[in-house]
């Protein structure tokens, strides 16, 4: 990791009733469980044939709860409104007080609805009814806008925000992938116009991807942000040994992740190094990818998404691991710079 921090003052992981700890996210005071639980792998196999009905999501769902995690993620887009509908359902069978739940919106929801997509105050507000009405809640924990809108002035946004926020159907904001100058300028208009500011990023930072140490996880850091990242097993990669990234129905089909700068630069020395480690240790790669991002005290939250229950349980076992300094030094030694990706 470049420029390794020390803990940061917000940082305070607290072992909860089920096997996960809890820290508090950012400085918004919220206790979430250390793993959140990703729903893009929730919805309907039309969508993409690795996703799961809502039978076999719904046991994910339950068995996670059962750990101890508290924090879910989706998004208006994952199975067009399908994941929510699912994640909804199940919780409402539990306490909803006792769960963190996060969407997003900014991808076009209907394909004959231009204003179904982007962060103008229409898109934003119609689709957050949408969302809210698709979970069976009236607030949500954590709305995100999913990427930068190009084409609606950012003022438009952060102030459309901070009405969800005043109304109460939000209780805090999130960010995803941007560049730093971007979330940098939507924090420094919340701040000017006395709006809600971002008190989330989602980004794109893993072993095989860790440009984001080069900015936004300073910037982060230095506004008190909590960091919950996306794909930080690497859509895979980091699951197993690089010569069987297609040995799996999403392996097959999941054309995106090969579109990542995964394997550039030192990436399949990287991948070899955490199967060599893991092999050392007794663990699964997954786990070793997992517990070099609990080691970085600027991440709050990885976002693991699964498709299997033991999967999950993997990851939340990977919270025991303890990698020492010269486990992480071998592990990052290969990486080289690669380009930006996840922005789109």
């Amino acid at each position: 990791m470049v420029g390794l921090v020390a803990a940061s003052s917000f940082y305070q992981p607290q072992r909860g009733t089920g096997n996960v700890e809890y820290t508090t996210l950012g400085n918004t005071g919220l206790e979430v469980s250390r793993l959140c639980l990703g729903c893009m792998s929730f919805g309907s196999s039309e969508s993409r044939e690795w996703i799961l009905d809502e039978a076999e999501s719904r046991e994910i769902i339950e068995r996670a709860i059962d750990l101890g995690i508290n924090f879910f993620d989706t998004a208006n887009v994952y199975s067009m409104g399908e994941s929510e509908r699912i994640l909804g359902d199940v919780l409402a069978d539990y306490d909803r007080d006792s769960q963190v739940v996060a969407t997003k919106g900014y991808f076009q929801m209907d394909e004959d609805d231009p204003n179904s997509g982007g962060l103008s105050r229409k898109a934003i507000e119609q689709e957050l009814d949408n969302s809210l009405d698709r979970l069976g809640m009236d607030t949500l924990d954590l709305l995100q806008i999913h990427r930068w809108d190009y084409d609606t002035p950012i003022e438009q946004t952060m102030r459309t925000l901070d009405d969800a926020v005043r109304r109460g159907k939000a209780r805090y904001l999130g960010a995803s992938s941007m560049w730093a100058h971007q979330f940098a300028e939507a924090q420094h208009v919340a701040d000017r116009e006395g709006l809600t500011p971002f008190s989330t990023m989602q980004n794109h930072y893993n072993l095989l991807y860790q440009e984001e140490e080069h900015e936004m996880l300073p910037l982060c850091e230095k506004q008190g942000v909590g960091v919950i990242p996306w794909s930080p097993l690497a859509r895979g990669w980091l699951t197993r040994p690089h010569e069987e990234s297609r040995s799996t129905t999403r392996g097959e089909t999941d054309d995106y992740a090969h579109q990542h700068p995964y394997l550039e630069g030192g990436g399949r020395e990287v991948n070899e190094r955490v199967q060599e480690l893991a092999d050392e240790k007794g663990v699964k790669m997954a786990q070793i990818g997992l517990a070099w991002l609990f080691s970085d005290d600027r991440v709050d939250a990885p976002i693991v998404g699964t498709t299997s229950v033991e999967h999950l349980e993997d990851a939340v076992e990977a919270l025991s691991i303890d990698l020492s300094d010269s486990d992480i030094e071998y592990l990052e030694e290969p990486y080289e710079p690669v380009r930006v990706s996840g922005h789109e």
